[in-house]
């Protein structure tokens, strides 16, 4: 249990030769790895914190190697974040050192720290230096939510939780040391960095990192010999878009389609995948996208199954050691195919808590130890779970009506004259609730009309479900993993 990535135990071990990742044209091999990462060890084992100036590099995955031998905890930073945020961050986490590239530039906020060169080139070379038999408990990364109702609070991520999600996916996914995963996520978050990065590396395997999206690069690695892709859905839509002939030419969707067709697993998370993409790329590929669900507090929850049905829409089930269950506002256990609430989970997946904070800490879970996502969902019967979306923005209360915002916008984005939509609900004196669409249209100089779309909400699905406002944007507000900030549609 301690041991978090026991292939890198030592530079000379068993799997030295065997690459563990590689960044373009940069290669780290099992060994070279985790000599790189004991010399770091060595030199920050007296800091209490260390931050990681979390670039898309090996820089970033020795330092984190490096921090989780030492038995020291660490905060990844978003190269992105703004000042303000990153100096609350560094307040409340105080790191008394930050791990950076040779070529880094940092800001002003983290001049005070003391800084520690990584160089994935030249590294330095030492004797072993043990592994830290570090507590199950111990933490070993604070990460920084997204902080949609205040500043980001710093959720402490125990080795415990890491280790039992990643052996949870090794079941639920078949997930091997054979296995080479390719992806494009950042590396300061749990999806691209937990996930990303500590999965492949805990089970031997390799990753292929592409340092920036691109279709041409998902082709080329999956072609070379990558056999896992994760992505967010915006990745997955410009793969839909270039297979459906939106984009590209015949020899760029075949070489597409081919890759896609060889990889082992394609995952998709972060968000919900509409329907319509799933559809697009199936039909190209004969290869259906798996879903899995997950948070920066609980890490994974649920899975699709590497050996199970494959149901566009949902996420699976529960993961092996983790509970789930639906709530009602007033505390109710809900139980039924039919029956919409809060998603509550519990399990050896879940944080130690948000730093400094005992009370949100308490206010976040139930007094029997549930933690409450703020997620909406439904469970059917097979125990497959389909996220309606957040309690705070996507359960909609309309005349009297539970309305899940991603049903609808999964029929829009069926629409042919729909490229992209968000739903969202807005205040209104005699339903309580109207349901508002904004759209990105497939063709900006020919939008269609309003009505036309909520004609069509109404006909698939039902008509209190209709669209009652209809807003045309020229793109919908994302943040770096491809969510909709549904919150800045409403302020704009």
């Amino acid at each position: 249990m301690t041991l978090l990535l026991p292939a890198l135990q030592s530079p000379t071990g068993p799997a030295a030769s065997r690459e563990a990742v590689r960044f373009g044209a940069l290669s780290l091999t099992y060994g070279e790895l985790a000599a790189a990462s004991t010399a770091l060890a060595a030199r920050i084992a007296d800091a209490s914190r260390v931050a990681v100036w979390a670039t898309p590099t090996a820089e970033t995955v020795i330092a984190v190697a490096a921090a989780l031998r030492a038995g020291v905890p660490a905060v990844p930073l978003n190269p992105r974040t703004g000042e303000a945020e990153l100096a609350h961050i560094l307040a409340d986490s105080e790191p008394t050192a930050v791990l950076a590239g040779p070529d880094d530039a940092l800001p002003p906020a983290l001049e005070k720290l003391r800084r520690v060169t990584v160089d994935a080139r030249a590294f330095e070379r030492t004797e072993d230096h043990p592994a830290v038999e570090a507590d199950p408990e111990a933490p070993a990364l604070i990460v920084y939510t997204s902080g949609t109702t205040g500043p980001p609070k710093g959720a402490v991520l125990p080795r415990r939780a890491i280790a039992a999600s990643l052996d949870a996916l090794e079941d639920a996914w078949g997930w091997t040391g054979d296995d080479v995963l390719v992806h494009a996520l950042p590396l300061f978050h749990v999806h691209g960095l937990i996930l990303g990065v500590l999965g492949p590396l805990r089970r031997g395997g390799s990753l292929r990192h592409l340092g920036k999206f691109s279709v041409e690069g998902v082709a080329r690695e999956l072609e070379s010999g990558g056999t896992m892709l994760f992505g967010v859905p915006t990745m997955y839509h410009r793969l839909a878009e270039v297979l459906d002939a939106q984009g590209g030419g015949d020899a760029e969707r075949g070489e597409l389609a081919k890759a896609l067709a060889g990889a082992r697993l394609l995952v998709s998370g972060s968000a919900a995948l509409p329907v319509h993409d799933h559809e697009r790329i199936a039909a190209a590929t004969g290869r259906r996208v798996i879903e899995r669900y997950g948070m920066t507090e609980t890490l994974m929850n649920t899975g699709i199954r590497a050996d199970g049905v494959p149901r566009p829409g949902t996420v699976g089930p529960p993961l092996a050691g983790v509970e789930l269950r639906l709530v009602e506002e007033d505390g109710t256990v809900l139980t039924g195919p039919e029956a919409i609430g809060e998603i509550q989970v519990r399990g050896p997946n879940l944080f130690s808590g948000y730093l400094n904070r005992p009370d949100t800490t308490a206010a976040a879970h139930t007094a029997d130890g549930w933690f409450r996502t703020g997620d909406v969902g439904t469970v059917d019967e097979d125990g497959y779970v389909t996220i309606v979306g957040r309690k705070a923005t996507d359960l909609i209360k309309s005349g009297g009506y539970k309305i899940g915002a991603g049903e609808i916008e999964n029929v829009l984005l069926g629409h042919p004259g729909v490229r992209e939509a968000a739903v969202t609900g807005e205040a209104d004196p005699d339903l309580g609730e109207r349901v508002v669409a904004w759209v990105v249209a497939a063709d900006p100089g020919s939008p269609p009309r309003a009505e036309e779309l909520a004609d069509h909400v109404a006909g698939q699905l039902a008509p209190h479900k209709r669209p009652r406002t209809v807003h045309f944007l020229d793109a919908l507000p994302r943040n770096d993993l491809g969510k909709i900030m549904k919150r800045s549609l409403h302020a704009g």
